[in-house]
C-alpha cells in the first residue's frame, strides 16, 4: 500500500528529503504505545530508569514490585503504606523514593491524573500538571505522551538520543540544541512523534 500525506511517514517524506530518507531505510513506523499501564505506574517506572542503565533499573524494578506479592503493579496506596526503608533496600536512591512517595500523594489527590482522565487533556495540560510531582520535568512526561497514550505530534527536544539523531542524520558537526531542533521541526507536524523515533533509530543505527 503507498504511503499517503495523511500518515505520520507519507506527512514526513512529503516535507522532509532526509525523513524521507530515513523512512525508506529503516522502514515502517513501528511504535506501539503501552495502554496497559496508567500514568501512576508508567511515571514510577520513569522514575526508576531517571539516570540509570537499563539493567540496573530493571533489577531495582523487580525487587520493588517483589515487595507487594501478588500484585502486577502497587496502587498508590501500597507504595505510600510501604515502609521507606524496604523501598530503599529495593535499590531506590533517598530521592527516588520521596519522588515515588510524592507521585502516590499526587495521585490519590488528583493532580496525577487516571487513564480514563488523562485521556481527555491535551498534551500541554498533561506537561502542567504531572511536573508538579517531584522528580519529574518536561522529558519524563514526554515519555509518557510517547510511549503510554500515544500522542502523534511530540517532539522531545531535550533528548539526547533525537538531538544525536538529528546531528547523524542531518549532517550537523556540532550537536543541534534543543531550540535549533524545535524550530526545524515545525514542518514535521502533527506527526513530530514519528519523527522523534525515526531519529531514535538513526541515533541506535550509529552505535552499531
Amino acid at each position: 500500500m503507498p504511503r499517503t500525506a495523511s500518515t505520520p511517514t507519507g506527512h514526513l517524506s512529503k516535507v522532509d528529503p532526509v525523513m524521507r530518507k530515513l523512512i525508506r531505510e529503516i522502514g515502517p513506523f513501528t511504535l506501539t504505545p503501552r495502554v496497559d499501564r496508567s500514568p501512576f505506574e508508567s511515571l514510577a517506572r520513569a522514575i526508576a530508569y531517571q539516570q540509570l542503565h537499563d539493567k540496573a533499573a530493571t533489577s531495582i524494578l523487580e525487587r520493588f514490585i517483589a515487595l507487594f506479592p501478588g500484585r502486577r503493579f502497587p496502587t498508590p496506596d501500597e507504595l505510600l503504606a510501604m515502609n521507606t526503608r524496604s523501598i530503599r533496600a529495593a535499590g531506590f536512591s533517598r530521592p527516588k523514593t520521596m519522588a515515588l512517595r510524592d507521585l502516590a500523594s499526587k495521585t490519590l489527590d488528583g493532580t496525577v491524573p487516571t487513564s480514563g482522565v488523562v485521556k481527555q487533556l491535551d498534551d500541554e495540560a498533561i506537561v502542567e500538571r504531572l511536573i508538579e510531582v517531584r522528580g519529574i520535568g518536561r522529558w519524563t512526561v514526554e515519555m509518557l505522551l510517547i510511549f503510554q497514550l500515544g500522542r502523534p505530534d511530540v517532539l522531545p527536544v531535550d533528548d539526547f538520543g533525537v538531538r544525536n539523531g538529528f546531528r547523524i542524520a542531518y549532517g550537523r558537526r556540532a550537536m543541534p540544541t534543543p531550540k535549533q531542533v524545535l524550530a526545524y521541526g515545525e514542518r514535521w507536524k502533527p506527526y513530530r512523534t514519528a519523527a522523534s523515533w525515526y531519529l531514535w533509530r538513526a541515533a541506535d543505527r550509529a552505535k552499531g
